[in-house]
């Protein structure tokens, strides 16, 4: 898979980002249930219960390289977490890809 979603705004050093992305595939081919839309700006990826310390990790990591970026964690009723992502509206085409990516990933498993 290419590493288009990679933005021009990313501070991670250029050599860093395929591993990054690596770890991004590595967490949605393992753990990704769903994925869902709520609102244009943001994204809800349900992933296995095991997947959080991973998840939170990945993404706190990732707010620091790339900070328009949002992520937000919760569960549902089935103790699965719930990972939002939020862009601001000038980086929805990010979000976009990384929603691909995501699903790409999983059936990928499959």
């Amino acid at each position: 898979m290419s590493q288009t979603w990679v933005p021009q705004a990313c501070t991670l050093p250029t050599e860093e980002q395929p591993l990054r992305i690596a770890e991004f595939d590595d967490l949605f081919a393992g753990s990704l249930l769903a994925a869902d839309r709520p609102e244009a700006l943001r994204a809800r990826l349900t992933l296995a219960a095991d997947a959080e310390d991973s998840a939170r990790d990945l993404a706190g990591r990732e707010t620091g390289c790339c900070s328009f970026f949002s992520f937000a964690f919760g569960h549902d009723a089935a103790g699965r977490v719930l990972m939002d992502i939020a862009v601001p509206a000038e980086r929805i085409t990010v979000l976009d890809a990384l929603v691909t990516r995501a699903v790409a990933a999983s059936k990928a498993r499959s």
